[in-house]
């Protein structure tokens, strides 16, 4: 049977459990909604005793499905000041469903500061002290690990920030080999396992014993292999092989819809240096790497290493996002630069989407002057050593611009916009409004939608943006990536063949929907409790009022349309 994993770090006691039959049917982000409605009072202070930093695995974290590497991490954000979820690749997932592990739930707070590893293997787990770990990078600290562990351990840990409980902390989580750092990098859950007094969680699956009780082998393994040749001949696939996510990026430019000097205008005039071919063209030319796996066993393989100038590796992987919150945003059109930058996040341990917009609003309040990548990087530099400026920073793009007075600041419930302005691709800005996880594109991305309808008209972006999260919470409930939707658009009820090879569920498409609803009407009630609503969080006013350049929309979508988009929603085909 699959367990459960509590750490009580006041008392320093690890117990373990079975799953009830009820948990047996949560995994991933609605494992983690349930544990927070049940367990934490909505109204809790997010770095405080009551809170909870809950690591779960997806339904199907268990079986050979490809991506089905991800972790799913949450707690009530310290950003947001509702529930979260983030979910990361890397090597340690696979290794927490190998142990038989469905979820670790980390609680209360020590009685004093703390620089602790959680050492999770087949013989439980424990808190170890680790003060010679305090205050290391990220980079340090998985090199400090894996000399006491070895190479084959998962690793979950943060740098700096989250130490310091800075609200724009992510957690990483190397890949096997340590090629790719990857970030649950979104609501400052790096913050909530610094409060815990944890600096790394270290996953050894060497001598488990546990098998994943397959309900339906054969019908598992004939649907697992259909979802693997289905993405290796989708077209998709081949172009996020060969350019990763930066391969939107000249769409998103063209559409403008690209944030650009803090989201005053949706396209930027050096677009063409710092989008997806030349990116390709620039590592091939360096001797880098497309084409990489973020977990083991993804047919996808979106990721890549890019390289400096003498072939060194600066960050793996520089994907979409940071590339326009650190690039684009700030009015940096160099490579090389935006790559260090990223490469600096990560090392201290921010979120780089939360820290690119947080630069932005500084370049926009006078502190620097965009395009100053030079300065850019001093300001994530001060972030990982504490300076009042780095500290300003490093709690987000809100308070950024609380601080230093200004009033073009994009971010709904708390969170920075990420890379879709919501004047250029309206079903986003109703996402990020209506979405319980504010302004964060993986929770329904309409970007898919430019191709077949008209992204600019507010029409229409309310029943799109509902279908999108069911499809979002669906897959992070399930712990598969975002990139496998394609195929299950052709054939849904392939959903619920897996969920019968794996559990012996028949469940019908309206079941599965269903499934992923519970996800999101879970959270829905716990930030209702928590005063965390659309109705509380609009637009920013600023992408109401101002016209975004070269379209020049602004964001329209009337707030009592999305306010009641889930009112007296019944479950259908919507997938």
């Amino acid at each position: 049977m699959e367990k459960i994993v509590r750490v009580d770090t006041r008392k320093r006691h690890v117990t373990q459990y079975q799953v009830t039959e009820e948990e047996l049917h949560w995994g991933g982000r609605g494992f983690i909604a349930h544990v927070l409605l049940r367990e934490v009072p909505p109204n809790c202070e997010a770095l405080g005793r009551r809170n909870k930093l809950i690591i779960a695995m997806g339904l199907l974290a268990d079986t050979n499905v490809t991506t089905t590497g991800q972790t799913s991490i949450g707690g009530k954000s310290p950003l947001t000041r509702g529930a979260k979820e983030s979910n990361v690749g890397g090597g340690a997932g696979k290794k927490v469903a190998r142990l038989g592990i469905r979820a670790i739930i980390i609680e209360d707070l020590p009685t004093k500061p703390q620089t602790d590893i959680l050492e999770v293997d087949a013989r439980g787990a424990r808190l170890v002290e680790a003060p010679e770990l305090k205050g290391l990078l990220v980079d340090e600290t998985v090199a400090a690990l894996r000399a006491k562990y070895g190479k084959k351990v998962g690793i979950y840990c943060i740098g700096p920030a989250g130490e310091m409980l800075l609200h724009g902390a992510g957690i990483a989580c190397p890949n096997d080999g340590d090629e790719q750092i990857r970030f649950a990098g979104r609501g400052g859950l790096g913050a909530l396992m610094g409060s815990k007094g944890l600096k790394a969680i270290v996953i050894d699956d060497a001598d488990t014993t546990y098998k994943a009780p397959i309900a339906n082998p054969e019908l598992m393994n004939e649907t697992s292999k259909w979802l693997s040749q289905a993405l290796l001949t989708h077209p998709k696939t081949e172009n996020r092989n060969l350019f990763g996510t930066p391969a939107i990026l000249a769409l998103a430019n063209s559409s403008g819809l690209m944030p650009t000097r803090n989201f005053s205008s949706g396209s930027f005039e050096l677009a063409d240096k710092i989008n997806g071919e030349t990116i390709r063209d620039t590592i091939l030319a360096r001797h880098g790497k497309t084409g990489r796996p973020c977990v083991a066993g993804c047919v996808i393989q979106c990721s890549n290493v890019f390289v400096n100038q003498v072939g060194y590796k600066t960050v793996a992987s520089l994907q979409y996002e940071n590339i326009t919150l650190l690039g684009s945003n700030c009015g940096i059109g160099d490579l090389d630069d935006i790559a260090e930058l990223n490469h600096l996040c990560n090392q201290v341990g921010v979120d780089a989407i939360e820290t690119g917009a947080a630069i932005g609003v500084a370049m926009e309040a006078g502190l620097l002057a965009f395009g100053d990548a030079e300065g850019a990087k001093d300001l994530v530099r001060q972030i990982g050593t504490g300076t009042h400026l780095g500290r300003i920073l490093g709690n987000g793009a809100a308070l950024t611009g609380q601080v230093f007075g200004v009033r073009r600041v994009p971010v709904i419930k708390g969170q920075a916009i990420p890379g879709y302005d919501p004047r250029g691709v309206k079903g986003n800005g109703v996402t990020y409004i209506t979405s319980t996880m504010g302004a964060d594109h993986t929770a329904g991305n309409a970007f898919e939608t430019l191709s077949y309808m008209n992204v600019l008209d507010k029409q229409g972006q309310v029943d799109i943006s509902r279908t999108l999260q069911i499809r979002a919470s669906l897959l992070d409930t399930l712990g598969l990536c975002l990139f496998v939707r394609p195929p299950f658009l052709k054939k849904p009820e392939n959903f619920g063949k897996l969920l019968e090879g794996r559990y012996g569920w028949k469940m019908s498409e309206r079941e599965v929907v269903a499934l992923s609803f519970d996800t999101i009407k879970t959270e829905r009630e716990f930030n209702q409790r928590a005063g965390v609503s659309e109705k509380h969080f609009p637009i920013p006013e600023f992408m109401a009022d101002e016209p975004l350049p070269p379209k020049n929309a602004v964001f329209d979508v009337p707030m009592e349309e999305m306010s009641s988009m889930w009112d007296g929603f019944v479950p259908d085909k919507l997938l």
